[in-house]
């Protein structure tokens, strides 16, 4: 009967000394309470409490964990119904308040992102939703994270996994996209057109002001052309004279052969002309034959003196 009791007392001894170790695992923190009230927080590793009077309270995850937010209708600022759903990254930092100061951690997040979403995304258009998806993100992170600091816990991450507009509005927004591309491509060509249309006038013009260029360099080559020939003429002219005043008769005769003889010339290698006739009697071109004879001979005889 004394070995049975002795028995009995070793394995309480051994019993009670068991319930006062606790081994803690890797990535967790559990509470400690003492009549119910908290005392402090077990790290992980082995821990010592006092059997029958501390006990375990909680069991608290410390590792950063994802939660689903699942699928919520949202009415944007301009009357888009939209349906969204997302994920939230978290941490419990601090095991005592996130045992102690909220029930149902993971219930108060995800309500409290759902709340949320409703409200950054209700304000906004649905345009703005689609595009401007990081700007949500951030928004969200911001407002979810504040909230739930009491708590002990840091939201790390809020990301809108989907939005999904109603069928009748993507066909919409197709059509719309659409007809934007087609507008582009149109307001492409016409500047193209345009830009053509430039190019054309202003090489035209460069053409003109070339032609234009080119015709007074040409006019005033002519008018120098006729100016020197002008200044011949009158140089001939001047030694006719000079030949008259000198007692010279047949400079005259010999000036007026020649411009004889070159109207006929212009006359006949005009052409439109076919027959020459010359209404001019015989005798006066032999006249300005001999003159130019005589002038010759003249001239002839003049240098053998």
């Amino acid at each position: 009967m004394g070995l049975i009791v002795i028995g009995v007392l070793v394995l309480l001894v051994l019993i009670t000394l068991l319930s006062g170790v606790k081994s803690v695992p890797q990535g967790y923190e559990w509470t400690q309470e003492r009549f119910g009230k908290y005392q402090r927080s077990l790290k992980p590793g082995l821990n010592l409490i006092i059997p029958y009077i501390d006990r375990i309270g909680r069991r608290v995850n410390m590792m950063e964990q994802v939660l689903d937010v699942p699928s919520q209708e949202v009415i944007t600022q301009d009357n888009a119904l939209i349906t969204v759903d997302g994920v939230v990254f978290y941490q419990v930092l601090d095991s005592a308040k996130a045992s102690y100061e909220v029930r149902n951690l993971e219930q108060a997040t995800l309500n409290l992102t759902m709340t949320n979403i409703r409200t950054v995304m209700g304000g906004m258009t649905l345009d703005d939703l689609l595009s401007n998806r990081d700007s949500i993100n951030a928004r969200l992170l911001a407002v979810v994270d504040e909230a739930t600091e009491p708590w002990g816990v840091k939201v790390t991450r809020i990301e809108v996994k989907d939005i999904r507009p109603p069928a009748d509005l993507v066909a919409s927004m197709g059509r719309q996209m659409k007809a934007e591309r087609e507008k582009r491509a149109n307001i492409l060509d016409a500047e193209g057109f345009r830009q053509a249309a430039i190019l054309k006038a202003e090489g035209e013009k460069q053409a003109k002001i070339l032609s234009a260029e080119g015709r007074r360099q040409a006019a005033f080559l002519e008018a120098e052309a006729r100016e020197r020939e002008a200044a011949a003429e009158a140089e001939a002219t001047r030694l006719v004279s000079d030949a008259i005043a000198n007692g010279n008769a047949q400079a005259i005769n010999y000036f007026i052969a020649q411009r004889y003889v070159d109207a006929l010339k212009e006359i006949a290698t005009a052409p439109n002309q076919k027959t020459l006739i010359l209404p001019i009697e015989a005798t006066s071109i032999l006249g300005s034959l001999q003159g130019i004879a005589e002038v010759a001979k003249e001239a002839f005889g003049g240098s053998k003196r």
